[in-house]
């Protein structure tokens, strides 16, 4: 049973989590922290993000239909491939070392910290002529490998994903965007039923969590402006250097939560 502090953070993160990933991205970075620090193992924390990635791709998706820029098919298309290299990811993820996990989930968070700095996706153009051609063999080594990564970690597949369909396929950002959360939509499911066969969900964490996903992502959807993004990021770099610290064995900073959540 959860204790009702416990169940504030999760929700009240969660906002956070939702309000993060639609104004800036990188939010998974902040619901793995949090499902750590609160005692998740990191192989659970890391099937339980599945759940609020799921649910906020379908707003996000239904957002993009509505004003008539998602190329389902294109979409669809260039999801096979990442679909594929899910599963594959996320049966890596459950299958490594759980100690070595943790070192490489740690690197990872610091690589992201490089592209929270430098926004990169504002030097991606698309080419037009791009957009109509099949998919050919190249893009599916493309979208498999982010697939692969996508299905073993999730944090930052978006920034990957984004410079892949618009470079790849030819798409403008918004475009690429609405491609992108399509994509995460479709292979995300796949990813966490492979967590779930091995035991590695925890369902009231990831539920109760998702709750403040969905609020933290209408405020921010309802918002035309985007007030306090450079702020976000330095607290999403914040949580990254203090999580990596915790994964790589400098300091147990779950001593701090379990002291305020007894």
């Amino acid at each position: 049973m959860l204790s009702w502090l416990e169940v504030t953070a999760l929700i009240i993160s969660g906002v956070f989590v939702g309000f993060i990933n639609t104004l800036a991205g990188g939010g998974s970075i902040i619901s793995i922290s949090i499902f750590l620090f609160l005692g998740l193992p990191i192989d659970i924390a890391n099937g339980t993000n599945r759940i609020a990635v799921i649910l906020q791709n379908i707003t996000s998706v239904s957002a993009f239909r509505k004003q008539h820029i998602l190329d389902f098919k294109k979409g669809t298309k260039l999801a096979i491939p990442a679909v594929i290299g899910s599963i594959v990811g996320a049966q890596v993820a459950v299958d490594i070392n759980k100690a070595a996990f943790e070192k490489a989930f740690a690197v990872v968070m610091l690589i992201m910290i490089f592209f929270l700095f430098f926004n990169t996706s504002k030097h991606l153009m698309g080419h037009e002529g791009k957009r109509n051609k099949e998919v050919d063999w190249l893009q599916w080594i493309i979208f498999f490998l982010i697939g692969v990564y996508g299905g073993f970690v999730q944090v930052g597949v978006g920034y990957f994903l984004l410079a892949a369909i618009v470079l790849s396929a030819g798409f403008d950002l918004v475009q690429a965007n609405a491609i992108k959360v399509w994509i995460v939509l479709l292979y995300t499911p796949f990813t966490l039923v492979v967590f779930l066969m091995n035991g590695a969900v925890n369902w009231k964490f990831g539920l109760i969590h998702a709750i403040g996903n969905i609020i933290g992502a209408y405020i921010a959807s309802r918002m035309a402006i985007e007030k306090g993004v450079g702020f976000v990021k330095w607290v999403i770099i914040v949580v990254i250097v203090i999580t990596s610290a915790q994964l790589f064995g400098l300091y147990d900073f779950s001593d701090i939560y379990r002291l305020f959540l007894g």
